[in-house]
């Protein structure tokens, strides 16, 4: 099933758009780019393990090593005044390696034929995995013409199973990111991206003053080395003695070994005490920065018409499903348990019976092969 389209009331919610794919002709509504002449190939799939091998149908990557790029348009919409929620799910079945599951939101001028990787977007959002170092959700938004990537760590699931992704960027410009219809991560636009110019800054014009003490701690002027501290650090053994048999025009001058001196001390140091001076840390004044323009829209755009897939991936696989776009996150919470809640367990089992037969599977191939090499002997 799919809303393209009109826009849809279902109760309070807004629905902008909604693919869940499924038997019809997904491909008439999503348009794949051939920006690239080895551009990989999206294909309808539930994988080899599902909850129901219908409804847990999505697009799924199919070569390795591939660019891929694929966008679906609806009506165009502007979010100011009200919330944004963009929720999809992904499953790496692949045990993806490195590659991303991540979604773009585009203005409605895109040429989805040509769309690519520098292609501009608002929004992206979604995992992206490459190797032990990056397993990050992407939560990107254009501001101005840059691409502002957030100043919080989000680590999304690396599994092999289905899981759901949900963006909410708020009109009062907060966001929450979820995964699997739980919070990971929430807080304000503007703390968290560089949006804005910062509020404060240092004050140019002041300057530490000269006498301004910061050492917690000085040596005590009372405190003086004791006059037999020096000493050195080796000295000869006074135990050894010359050999009998040294000879000095054969041998040379005879010395004594150096051995550890018992009696040296180190470098003497005077003890510490409180510095009577001592000021703390200089903190550097703050004035109000003159650049800094406050924008309460920082959430809104304004003609977004296009939902993609822009992305790179060594080891095919991924599967995209239960994509939805509306103004209610309370709606899109009901629709994530609806679908992929409600296979999820299903999907989970299916693989553990599958991955239960290939052990058993594997186990009598070991038990076979020792019997097999006794008879051929």
């Amino acid at each position: 099933t799919c809303l393209t389209s009109a826009v849809i009331s279902e109760d309070k919610a807004v629905v902008y758009f909604k693919e869940e794919f499924g038997e019809d002709e997904w491909e008439e509504r999503w348009i794949q780019s051939t920006h690239r002449d080895d551009q990989g190939k999206f294909i309808l799939s539930a994988g080899k393990f599902y909850g129901d091998a219908v409804k847990d149908k999505g697009i799924q990557t199919s070569q390795d090593a591939k660019f891929y790029g694929i966008s679906a348009k609806f009506d165009e919409f502007s979010n100011a005044g009200k919330n944004l929620v963009v929720q999809f799910s992904v499953k790496h079945e692949q045990n993806i390696d490195c590659g991303g599951g991540y979604v773009k939101i585009f203005s409605k001028d895109l040429d989805q034929k040509d769309m690519h990787g520098d292609s501009p977007y608002y929004i992206m959002f979604g995992p992206d995995i490459c190797g032990p170092g990056t397993k990050k959700v992407h939560v990107i938004f254009n501001y101005k013409g840059k691409n502002l990537l957030t100043k919080k760590d989000i680590r999304c699931k690396d599994d092999v199973y289905s899981h759901l992704y949900t963006l909410i960027v708020r009109s009062d410009n907060t966001y929450e990111v979820k995964i699997d219809n739980k919070k990971v991560e929430s807080g304000e636009l503007e703390a968290d991206w560089e949006f804005l110019a910062p509020r404060k800054i240092k004050d140019p014009d002041a300057k530490k003053p000269e006498d301004w003490d910061e050492r917690e701690k000085i040596d005590d002027p009372e405190d003086l080395k004791p006059e037999d501290w020096d000493q050195p650090e080796h000295i000869s053994d006074p135990d050894a003695r010359k050999p009998d048999d040294w000879d000095e025009e054969m041998d040379g001058e005879w010395e004594p070994p150096m051995i550890d001196n018992p009696d040296y001390k180190g470098d003497w140091k005077p003890k510490q005490i409180p510095n009577p001076a001592y000021k703390g840390p200089w903190i550097h004044p703050e004035i109000d920065n003159p650049d800094y323009v406050a924008d309460d829209s920082l959430y809104k755009y304004n003609d977004i018409g296009i939902i993609g897939f822009d992305l790179w991936q060594v080891k095919s696989g991924t599967i995209f499903d239960n994509i939805l776009i509306t103004d209610d996150e309370e709606y899109a919470e009901v629709i994530g348990n609806e679908t992929w809640g409600a296979t999820k367990d299903a999907e989970k089992k299916m693989k553990e019976d599958q991955d239960e037969e290939e052990r058993k599977r594997r186990e009598e191939e070991e038990a076979k092969t020792p019997k097999e090499e006794d008879e051929e002997e």
